[in-house]
């Protein structure tokens, strides 16, 4: 059972009808990057201001094979993100967010945030 949950808020906007991510933990602006000291759950929460109903469908990791993410989830409105990491396995991982926007089959790729794991549970 995760010791944790670490949130972040991911607000995407439209610079030029290319999707611009930005970061935010408790207000103040960051990478979106994790290092894991003990297991715990990664909530990323999403902000849609680009007016094409964006929602999380999942993400697609550099190293999907390594366990250093455990689990996803998606909330069924698809405006939560969770990354379930119980640190059992030290290294790191880039991953980039899908996310489905309406009116469009294509998908939008987010930047490349990581998580690493220090594996000292």
């Amino acid at each position: 059972m995760p010791k944790s949950t670490v949130d972040f808020t991911l607000t995407v906007t439209l610079k030029n009808n290319v999707p611009d991510f930005n970061y935010t933990q408790n207000g103040l602006p960051v990478t979106g990057s994790v290092v894991a000291n003990e297991s715990e759950i990664i909530r990323y929460l999403l902000v849609d201001q680009t007016g094409k109903e964006l929602k999380f469908i999942g993400a697609a990791f550099d190293t999907p094979f390594d366990n250093v993410i455990d689990n996803v989830n998606v909330s069924e409105n698809g405006l939560e993100l969770q990354l379930l990491d119980l640190d059992k396995t030290p290294g790191k991982t880039g991953f980039r967010f899908i996310l489905s926007s309406i009116g469009s089959n294509l998908l939008i790729s987010s930047p490349d945030p990581q998580v690493v794991n220090r594996g000292q549970d």
